[in-house]
């Protein structure tokens, strides 16, 4: 079978996630392009019940590789905890079977913190955000005021860049929503909890769907 895409019209549970999952057996490689965790996906199969937030449901086929590419809101400690869900279920998530783009941005711990700020401010007029952080993350991406998943392979000049962030994102933490600013010592902490688990699996995934 060749090549296969699934896209919506932004509208929202569209039923996206249903027809990845019904389609996947009948490929070698499934890729998210985009989005984050914000929405869910529930699977029943054969190993039990499953609610995917940021895994392709080609996490369940064996010899299928899963890829989430560089436009994706790749949320560390989410995706760590989902993987743990997943695994503790039988199924098995490795560097062979997934894999993250080196390109990707990360969602920091200050979207999701931005975001519930934000829904606060609004009061009456929020907009009903699910609070993951979503519409910031993708603020600061067009921003390019973003870490990328390869910087995680270097950790001196990430500590540099996570600090030219933290100055930036501390400003409109404090000056605009009056909450308490973050510590570098919090997001080391976040970055050795969560986002440096993620290292065996970020890769160049233009070069290995080039090689594939």
């Amino acid at each position: 079978m060749g090549n296969c895409a699934i896209v919506g019209i932004n509208w929202g549970d569209e039923g996206k996630g249903r027809m990845v999952d019904y389609l996947t057996e009948h490929y070698d490689i499934v890729i998210r392009y985009q989005g984050g965790g914000n929405a869910g996906h529930t699977v029943v199969n054969e190993r039990g019940k499953f609610a995917l937030h940021l895994l392709p449901s080609g996490i369940f086929h064996d010899g299928v590789v899963n890829v989430l590419g560089s436009d994706v809101a790749v949320d560390p400690e989410n995706l760590c905890k989902e993987m743990a869900q997943v695994k503790a279920q039988g199924v098995s998530v490795t560097p062979d079977n997934l894999k993250i783009s080196d390109r990707a941005s990360l969602l920091m711990p200050w979207h999701r913190l931005q975001d519930e700020l934000e829904e606060q401010r609004l009061g009456d007029k929020k907009y009903g955000s699910t609070k993951q952080g979503i519409a910031p993350f993708y603020a600061d991406k067009h921003q390019k005021k973003t870490i990328l998943a390869g910087e995680l392979f270097y950790p001196e000049q990430l500590t540099g860049r996570l600090a030219d962030l933290l100055e930036w994102k501390n400003l409109t933490l404090t000056k605009v929503y009056g909450a308490p600013p973050c510590t570098m010592d919090e997001l080391q902490a976040w970055v050795r909890d969560y986002a440096r688990k993620l290292k065996p699996y970020i890769c160049d995934t233009q070069a290995f769907l080039r090689q594939a």
